[in-house]
């Protein structure tokens, strides 16, 4: 049993407050991949949890002094600040653990590259001024999610019956790594909302619409 859990006494829920960065109001849920990340982290864990919104423009003074230097997200666990999104995820899979909370690891390690680059691609696409460049960065990212396509369309090791005459050639599965959604899903679902709801001049909407197919777009676009 970890000091944080410790802290707070055996069998009780942790105190925790996600701190995320608000909208172009000042106060709702901002369109940040990452503050959704530990959302939708903490979400699927089933634990008790506060979200204060975080407004750049007007960052409150105790905010400074709770995490100085910080930007959002970061959230507090048992009043200990913790700032780094990877390390976040890490400390929550570690501590938020069975059997009280579900894993949400992938059974397979691909699911955790898949689509890894996508968002990246996509930053450096829309944010090119050189007109002669665009092709170049729009087939990097067609390339990217073309490759996120064919991991989704391919059967999982589980999904192939070694008994059955038939192949499996597409795969059924609901998420990256089966019917349950895991850690990579939410790193990946909120960057491709925002790649597919991006204003289609020199957005990712078009291509991402053109490039991934049907069954994948259903099953991992529900962002």
């Amino acid at each position: 049993m970890t000091d944080s859990i410790a802290a707070n006494g055996e069998g009780k829920d942790p105190e925790i407050e996600l701190f995320v960065k608000a909208g172009i109001d000042g106060e709702s849920i901002g369109n940040c991949p990452f503050s959704q990340r530990l959302f939708m982290i903490l979400w699927l864990k089933g634990v008790v949890f506060n979200v204060t919104t975080v407004d750049l423009k007007r960052k409150p003074a105790d905010l400074h002094n709770l995490a100085p230097g910080t930007h959002p997200p970061f959230l507090t666990f048992n009043g200990e600040v913790k700032t780094d999104v990877n390390k976040i995820e890490e400390f929550l899979e570690e501590i938020l653990a069975p059997p009280k909370y579900p894993k949400l690891a992938a059974k397979h390690r691909e699911s955790n590259t898949a689509g890894i680059d996508i968002f990246s691609k996509f930053s450096a696409y829309i944010k090119n001024t050189k007109q002669q460049d665009n092709a170049a960065l729009e087939r990097g990212l067609v390339k990217a999610l073309k490759k996120l396509d064919d991991y989704l369309r391919t059967p999982l090791p589980e999904e192939i019956d070694a008994d059955s005459t038939e192949e499996e050639k597409v795969s059924k599965r609901k998420f990256l790594d089966g019917d349950d959604l895991t850690l990579a899903d939410c790193n990946l679902l909120p960057k491709l909302h925002v790649v597919k709801t991006h204003p289609p001049r020199k957005g990712g909407s078009v291509l991402f619409q053109r490039t991934i197919s049907g069954p994948s777009q259903t099953r991992h676009s529900a962002s």
